[in-house]
């Protein structure tokens, strides 16, 4: 369970999964969104790739980039969030874990 860092309050709104490279994110979300558990896309990974930067990167300019982006590019295509708040029961975690083993498997 998460514990929050000294002088924090965080807003415990969604816990973050990557899948493994094995496992199809798209998958994993059609499943466990059609029993009923929410799910948004991470807004993030590597951002070169976003559509505001389609100008930039015909032109070839206007940004950098250092390294592969490996990481970025595993992260905007393998993670995701499922909806969490601090007043799930305990009986609604294990659905949602119950739900996601069935969807990796």
């Amino acid at each position: 369970m998460p514990v929050p860092c000294e002088n924090s309050d965080p807003s415990w709104f969604g816990f973050l999964i990557t899948c493994k490279e094995s496992v199809n994110r798209n998958e994993v979300v059609k499943h466990i969104e059609s029993k009923g558990i929410q799910t948004r896309m991470l807004f993030a990974g590597n951002l070169t790739k976003h559509p505001c930067f389609d100008e930039m990167r015909k032109a070839g300019e206007g940004f950098r980039v250092v390294g592969s982006l490996d990481n970025t590019d595993r992260i905007m295509r393998d993670t995701f969030w499922v909806g969490v708040y601090p007043g799930m029961t305990n009986e609604m975690i294990d659905y949602m874990a119950k739900v996601i083993i069935e969807a990796v498997k």
